[in-house]
């Protein structure tokens, strides 16, 4: 896991489906835990969604509150 990662899962908004715009890091844990059993989707998009569920699952999301809000550059 790249630190840059962590930083996208507080910006980067979902691109489709039920949850089309919100941020990866507010998407409900059970939407996660569907996308865990049924295959999350190919590329970065993917490897975020995996990362934000093990964070979920694990109880972790506290380690993102220092990122949100921050700004690039």
């Amino acid at each position: 896991m790249k630190p840059e990662s962590l930083q996208l899962l507080v910006t980067r908004t979902m691109p489709f489906g039920k949850y089309q715009g919100r941020i990866i890091a507010d998407l409900p844990g059970d939407y996660l835990a569907w996308f865990a059993r049924k295959g999350f989707p190919p590329g970065e998009l993917g490897g975020l969604l995996a990362l934000m569920h093990e964070i979920d699952h694990n109880g972790l999301g506290d380690l993102l509150k220092p990122l949100r809000g921050k700004t690039r550059g």
